[in-house]
């Protein structure tokens, strides 16, 4: 008499596998957000300390607005701060951080990712930032100290 598996015991051992890969799938995901949030908040730590380098640097000035004004400004800066604005971990089109230079006389700036949800954004209104779409944006700004990363 031969000893092998039946068809049920073979389903059994199919669904239960199943299971467990559908346990694990979604820790994995929430993993991988929270690898991307740590990712994030260096990148963007890294670029506040490169703007306030420019700052000093250029007679305390800080570069003009968007993503590529800033890439430029920071990788022709004497002398050199950094080689390239990194892509935000979030963003699908894999676009750049966002910076928007604002508040009185163009002193305060945010840098952001679009965060976890893919649409948080923020902005300087009067002399703080404003986030907008949510609150899933990560960001650095020096007008509002208190929502450092």
């Amino acid at each position: 008499m031969k000893k092998a598996f039946t068809i049920i015991e073979l389903l059994i051992v199919i669904a239960v596998i199943s299971i467990l890969i559908g346990i694990a799938l979604p820790r994995f995901k929430g993993m991988q957000d929270e690898g991307n949030i740590a990712k994030a908040k260096a990148e963007l730590r890294t670029l506040q300390s490169a703007i306030e380098s420019y700052y000093m640097h250029n007679n305390n000035a800080y570069p003009a607005t968007g993503s590529s004004a800033l890439e430029t400004a920071l990788g022709s800066a004497v002398p050199n701060i950094i080689d390239f604005v990194p892509a935000d971990p979030f963003s699908s089109t894999g676009a750049d951080y966002v910076y928007v230079l604002g508040g009185t006389n163009n002193k305060f700036y945010v840098v952001y990712s679009v965060g976890p949800s893919g649409n948080g954004s923020a902005t300087i209104t009067g002399d703080a930032v404003a986030e907008t779409n949510g609150s899933s944006c990560i960001y650095v700004s020096n007008a509002d100290r208190d929502a450092q990363p």
